[in-house]
This record gives C-alpha cells, sequence and structure tokens, in this order.
C-alpha cells in the first residue's frame, strides 16, 4: 500500500498567529496544541492536517513547497477579497503579469496561490 499524506508542517515564529490565519482561510479548527505545535485540520477531521510549529528563526527565501487553493461557492475575486482581508499579502515571486493565479503570502510570508478558475468552474468543465 502506498503512503499517504499525514500532515503538512510550517514553521512559524508566531505559530499563533499563522494558525489562526490558516483556520479562517480554511475554515478549519485548532484540533490539538502544546507548547511548540498547534495543529490544525477540517471539522470533520479528515487529513491531512497542518502542524504549525514554533521556530526561533523567520523566513528567507522563496517556499520550495506551496499551497495552491481555488475559491468554494464563492467568486475569485471574492476569494482573493476575503483573503486579504484576513492578512494575506500579495506576493511576488517573479511571476510574471499574464500569470493566471495569484501569489499571495500568510502573516510569516510563506507564499501560497489562489488558482484562477473556482471549484465550480472546474466541477462545470468536468461535466462537458
Amino acid at each position: 500500500m502506498p503512503s499517504r499524506l499525514a500532515v503538512i508542517a510550517i514553521d512559524a515564529i508566531q505559530p499563533q498567529v499563522v494558525a489562526d490565519f490558516w483556520c479562517a482561510v480554511l475554515d478549519w479548527h485548532v484540533v490539538d496544541e502544546d507548547m511548540d505545535i498547534i495543529s490544525i485540520g477540517p471539522q470533520h477531521g479528515s487529513s491531512p492536517s497542518i502542524d504549525i510549529i514554533a521556530v526561533p528563526e523567520g523566513k528567507t527565501v522563496k517556499n520550495r513547497l506551496h499551497f495552491d487553493l481555488r475559491a468554494d461557492g464563492v467568486s475569485t475575486a471574492e476569494e482573493l477579497e476575503r483573503l486579504l482581508a484576513l492578512g494575506a499579502q500579495r506576493t511576488d515571486v517573479g511571476q510574471g503579469p499574464d500569470v493566471s493565479w495569484v501569489v499571495l503570502s500568510d502573516p510569516e510570508g510563506n507564499e501560497f496561490c489562489l488558482l484562477s478558475r473556482s471549484v465550480q468552474d472546474v466541477e462545470d468543465e468536468k461535466l462537458m
């Protein structure tokens, strides 16, 4: 049997700030917490979950791995506004002006992308 993705780890100087941000973005909640790790996950308890781990050093280079998000139930423009209101920042990682996604970063600078098509757009394409 193959491996299964169980947990994604994010290092953070302020784990609570990062955990609060991703809980708001994904509509998740804290599932476990100790002195150095805050684990967040979906309401229904499926995996993978995200562990936000306290570290003493800040982020210094572009992520080699990042999340790609799709708007779900709202337009991509509406989701972009929501993410910015939650504290995401537009981020330049060298993407050109003609890309179809928006590069953002969380409160500690971890990059992620908002893809141009919503979940509903992708599902409609599959039906065609």
